[in-house]
């Protein structure tokens, strides 16, 4: 019991650190603690009247301007990319800046009641040497915190998109290898084998790539980009068999050097294929089309797909809930993969459904 209830206090102090709901508080907590730090100190408890007041306005506003340079624009531009050196000298530099500035303002007005005013100016001075070795141990503490909360929600990020991923790895299993498509598959190629075995021996081999992929490849952290493309394709290839009518093109202008050296994380794209195919059914039996083109720009990857709709069919419930969480899922995934950094854009009219997605490689 004790140990439970030591560690509940310890996840809503973490939450309270992390958490963006406490930001506006734990601001406020930084305001008033700097204050009363500086409130009372001994270096300002030697003065009096509206000085010191001026005193403690001039090193408050400094300091808190150098802990949000600090934690806005030093750590995330330089300490969370990796250049720490460059972070060290730019922190040195601004604490010299922010003392010299405090310096001079306190020097802008001297206390009416000392005898010599070059008094203040030696102290002051003085004061500016000794804040260029204390505040950056003070200034980093600050920087733990960042580094504290990014610590976390990179953690909670992992864990989130590890969810996320087995149950789409479960969804899939689920939609595609299931007792329906396998027998399908299985059926046509049994019509195959007595009309045109060479196609019916493709299909085959096809059917055991898409398997062998669905089963182990896809289990990996990253996959080959030429292995998501064959993928696909045996996919929509298989899926060809099954209707009629259905026009498929899958156009790409990578080199095979590049498809066999880039890696990405494996199903990014199934999902707005496997819609592309359950709304592309044309209940009339007009054809239909997917077009798949997938393009690499320097470190830039570009997916569309474009399939046919006819706005008089629907699709079973089950499907649309499967298709509509699948979405919802690979959005979360694509966020949490890529953060900021991809586009993905949706469109949808009566007669066609397009997907357009941008990634880094």
């Amino acid at each position: 019991m004790k140990y439970d209830k030591v560690e509940t206090q310890n996840t809503k102090i973490i939450r309270f650190i992390v958490d963006e709901k406490y930001r506006l508080l734990r601001h406020v907590i930084l305001f008033l603690s700097l204050l009363i730090i500086i409130f009372f100190s001994d270096w300002l408890s030697q003065y009096s009247g509206a000085y010191m007041y001026y005193r403690m306005l001039c090193v408050f506003s400094v300091l808190i301007t150098m802990f949000y340079v600090n934690m806005y624009v030093l750590v995330p531009r330089f300490f969370f990319k990796g250049q720490y050196i460059f972070y060290i000298v730019l922190l040195f530099l601004l604490v010299m800046i922010g003392t010299i500035v405090m310096s001079t303002l306190l020097n802008l007005y001297l206390d009416p009641k000392s005898i010599i005013a070059n008094q203040h100016n030696k102290e002051n001075y003085r004061a500016s040497f000794e804040g260029i070795i204390i505040l950056p141990p003070f200034i980093l503490v600050t920087t733990m915190i960042k580094l504290f909360q990014r610590w976390i929600r990179d953690n909670e990020s992992i864990t989130e998109l590890r969810n996320i991923t087995l149950t789409m790895e479960l969804n899939e299993l689920r939609n595609q290898i299931n007792p329906h498509f396998l027998f399908n598959m299985l059926n046509g190629i049994k019509a195959l084998v007595r009309t045109d075995q060479e196609k019916a021996a493709t299909v085959i081999m096809r059917l055991s790539e898409f398997l062998r992929y669905q089963l182990y490849e896809n289990n990996e952290e990253m996959t080959l980009l030429k292995s998501e493309i064959d993928f696909l394709t045996n996919f929509l290839e298989l899926e060809k068999i099954r209707r009629d009518n259905l026009l498929i093109v899958i156009t790409s202008n990578i080199k095979s050097q590049v498809t066999n050296n880039v890696f990405l994380p494996p199903n990014l794209f199934t999902i707005f294929v496997e819609n592309a195919v359950k709304h592309s059914v044309n209940i009339n039996g007009d054809e239909s089309y997917i077009r798949i083109n997938i393009e690499v720009k320097g470190d830039t990857l570009y997916f569309e797909c474009v399939n046919s709709k006819d706005y008089v069919y629907e699709p079973l419930l089950s499907d649309k809930k499967s298709g509509g969480l699948g979405l919802v899922n690979i959005k979360r995934r694509l966020e949490l993969l890529y953060g900021e950094n991809h586009t993905l854009d949706i469109e949808s009219t009566k007669s066609e459904y397009s997907v357009k997605l941008t990634i880094p490689l």
